[in-house]
């Protein structure tokens, strides 16, 4: 008997049923288990567990009679259900969590990882080379340019540079409300969401299973030719305007050029090569600038690829690095995605698009939601489990290192060269988020004083020791050390913690 297959809820797309040494038996039937005890488990955004259950279910559907389709309260549970006692395959999970569990699991065989550019081999070997110490992205990103053959021509890199990070930093067109970009792909509701949508409100309502955000119309794709779809619009409509604004940010216009892919990468309905494969060809056929071609090209094989290797790489205790000693929790307001009792239009903007969408791009993510948990110390685990839970493309692998190394910098540095936080100046300059609002970027004391420049400065009066020993940050010390109101400063951004800015 043909040994079934086991896929996880994201390892939806057709790479991970391709047989081989490493792979399942051909026409093997395919395990598919809803673990109710997930949601259970952490408070998820409602959008979030409805695209995943309508990607699963679609998946499902779409293999017909091969599919066995099983939905348990846990996933012991569903497996025993699917199989009984016989064997399965599955391919690597993605997080330390899911691995523990498969492994733990008589008869069940797991496979290599699929859904990304490099083995483990390959990093380790890499990341070995340099010691094992810091552990730098832009470094990797060169690398795996030349070692893979991306984006080159020959030896060299395609338009004479790797990195065209220069040309993709403007701000947002002076006094545009939208980058009036083409729109992306929207997918189209049918029965299967119609399903979801009403299990979860059963949910909510008999098993005590609750959600935070809303639950719109599903604007992500559920399905391998849903994903195809948005890819496809993205490269011919999107990717030429993508790079120059990729770190703007518009109030009116929350997604601008991004292409809205993770999702689908990270359901595994996209593999990370046909993307970068699409973005190059395009740039060959003269269809896109070279620099948004690599901007979107260092965003998927870069950092991405980056981000899910040195998850693994770094272990799982990496969760609880804490090098800044942060402790605060996370205010109810912040964990509620209330985002219509916050003042501060930058932060109730960006607050409000996670509230609607469960997305927003990644300066949004950095600079207004990981910049003002630095700044108010917060606890970094949980603001990683936070991000998790609250965007559709959020999983372990994906949030561990983004919000402990870079966004909170509780690695002390490893993966990045300095704690990324600013002042309203920063915000004030990439976006048009600060026009109306209360609060004034230049203002650090007073009535108008803004959250974000109190902030920036407590945070580095707060880490001066830390900050003076960084050639990165040391201007930022001598900078501390020229006000004459800090006191009053240090005064003013206190006001914070009695509630949202």
């Amino acid at each position: 008997m043909t040994t079934p297959h086991w896929l996880f809820g994201d390892h939806l797309g057709p790479h991970f049923l391709t047989p081989g040494k490493d792979g399942p038996a051909r026409d093997a039937p395919v395990v598919l288990v809803e673990a109710r005890s997930v949601f259970r488990r952490r408070r998820f955004h409602r959008a979030k567990a409805h695209l995943l259950l309508s990607a699963m279910r679609h998946r499902a559907a779409e293999l017909g009679d091969r599919a066995v389709h099983v939905r348990a309260e846990t996933y012991r549970e569903g497996l025993r259900e699917a199989v009984g006692d016989g064997t399965v395959t599955v391919h690597h999970p993605t997080s330390h969590a899911a691995l523990r569990l498969v492994r733990s699991l008589p008869r069940v065989r797991v496979l290599p990882a699929r859904g990304f550019l490099l083995p483990h081999a390959t990093f380790r070997a890499w990341a070995d080379g340099r010691g094992g110490g810091r552990l730098r992205q832009e470094d990797f990103y060169r690398w795996i340019r030349h070692e893979l053959d991306l984006l080159m021509d020959g030896d060299a890199p395609a338009g004479g540079r790797l990195n065209h990070d220069h040309a993709n930093r403007e701000p947002p067109p002076k006094g545009a409300r939208t980058l009036d970009a083409p729109a992306p792909y929207r997918p189209r509701e049918d029965a299967i969401d119609e399903e979801v949508r009403e299990d979860l409100d059963r949910w909510e309502r008999e098993e005590g299973i609750r959600f935070v955000g809303r639950d719109g119309p599903r604007r992500f794709p559920a399905s391998r030719r849903e994903a195809l779809a948005a890819l496809r619009r993205f490269v011919r409509h999107r990717l030429a305007g993508f790079g120059p604004h990729e770190d703007a940010m518009l109030a009116a216009d929350p997604v601008m050029s991004h292409s809205l892919l993770s999702s689908s990468l990270n359901l595994g309905l996209l593999h990370p090569a046909e993307c970068v494969a699409a973005a190059e060809d395009a740039w060959r056929a003269g269809r896109a600038p070279v620099a948004s071609v690599e901007g979107f090209v260092r965003q998927v094989a870069g950092w991405r690829e980056y981000v899910w290797q040195l998850y693994w790489y770094v272990g799982d205790a990496y969760r609880h690095r804490n090098a800044l000693g942060h402790h605060a929790p996370l205010p109810a307001w912040f964990r509620e995605l209330d985002a219509d009792g916050v003042t501060a239009r930058c932060l109730a903007t960006v607050l409000a698009q996670v509230r609607d969408t469960g997305w927003t791009h990644h300066i949004p993510r950095l600079m207004v939601l990981g910049g003002f948990a630095l700044q108010r110390g917060w606890d970094p685990l949980a603001v990683t489990d936070w991000f998790h839970r609250s965007f559709v493309d959020g999983y372990d692998w994906v949030m561990l290192p983004n919000v402990v190394g870079m966004s909170q910098y509780a690695d002390g540095g490893r993966t990045t060269t300095k704690p990324y936080t600013s002042g309203g100046a920063y915000i004030h300059r990439m976006s048009d988020l600060c026009g109306g609002c209360a609060y004034r970027p230049t203002d650090r004391t007073g009535r108008r004083a803004c959250p974000y420049t109190t902030g920036y400065w407590t945070f580095a009066h707060r880490h001066r020791e830390l900050l003076a020993g960084n050639q990165r940050t040391a201007r930022v010390v001598r900078g501390l050390d020229r006000l004459g109101d800090l006191d009053e400063v240090l005064r003013t951004d206190r006001r914070w913690e009695q509630g949202p800015p």
